[in-house]
């Protein structure tokens, strides 16, 4: 099996953990100023790294340049209703209003984060297993 383990480069670690946590429903599993994990169910969704920090692997990012260039972090959300209603609470910016997405067959809303990065919220994908039951 293999889980995805997004890491992304932010400005502000904590301004973008508490929009990321508010986004998809999550908490903060790490905290800081220079490294977050946003959990959503316990599971570990995004990784949040400060752009300035070297760390023990060196800087991920030149910061002189724009942040999210042709990144798209996509969620698939159990609950696409939910997922708008947090969408709309927390007053994040939509760039595409929610729409089902022709190709994928699923439903989507699209949002740009605090750093310019694309998010994609989307409901249950026929393609995803799914226990039964």
């Amino acid at each position: 099996m293999i889980w995805n383990q997004t890491l992304v480069c932010v400005r502000d670690v904590p301004a973008s953990s508490r929009w990321y946590c508010a986004v998809l429903g999550g908490t903060s599993g790490h905290g800081g100023d220079e490294y977050e994990q946003v959990l959503v169910d316990g599971e570990l969704m995004l990784q949040l790294h400060r752009i300035d920090v070297a760390d023990h692997h060196g800087y991920l990012a030149d910061a002189s340049v724009p942040l999210g260039n042709g990144v798209a972090l996509w969620f698939e959300v159990s609950d696409f209703d939910d997922a708008v209603r947090r969408v709309r609470d927390c007053g994040a910016t939509v760039t595409t209003e929610p729409h089902v997405n022709p190709n994928a067959a699923q439903s989507e809303i699209w949002l740009s984060d605090p750093d310019g990065y694309l998010v994609v919220l989307a409901g249950p994908s026929r393609w995803r297993p799914r226990p039964a039951g």
